[in-house]
């Protein structure tokens, strides 16, 4: 069966101020935008490439844009669907914390540090 997979660069919706923190107000706003034009990716397995993101992330801001994904994502995404979160080595512990969170959620996220790994990931169990 073929891999239908999308890379959505986290820079394109993770924002943050001139010192690097953080901007939650535009990134949930970016977040509801890419949700609501994502509606068709339903059939498609998912890379949120954050390796080029330029923000500091607490895990409290991991943890709120992890439940946020169940009010927006849910409708774009379906619960079958996987999400590989592919990031610098140096943030893997905070990759991991966001996609225990989303598991929490229902959704079936992992995060990882090798691009190869995630789209093998992604790939297995295909029939």
């Amino acid at each position: 069966m073929p891999a239908n997979i999308r890379i959505i660069h986290a820079q394109e919706f993770i924002k943050a101020n001139p010192e690097g923190q953080l901007n939650l107000d535009e990134s949930m706003k970016m977040l509801i935008e890419i949700a609501s034009a994502s509606a068709p990716l339903v059939d498609y397995d998912i890379i949120l490439d954050t390796r080029k993101a330029q923000s500091r992330m607490s895990e409290t801001d991991l943890w709120f844009l992890a439940s946020e994904l169940n009010n927006y994502f849910s409708k774009a995404f379906s619960r079958t669907q996987k999400t590989a979160v592919l990031c610098p080595l140096q943030q893997s512990d905070n990759a991991k914390f966001f996609a225990l969170c989303a598991k929490n959620r229902g959704f079936k996220v992992k995060a990882f540090t090798s691009f190869e790994e995630a789209y093998e990931w992604l790939i297995a169990d295909r029939t």
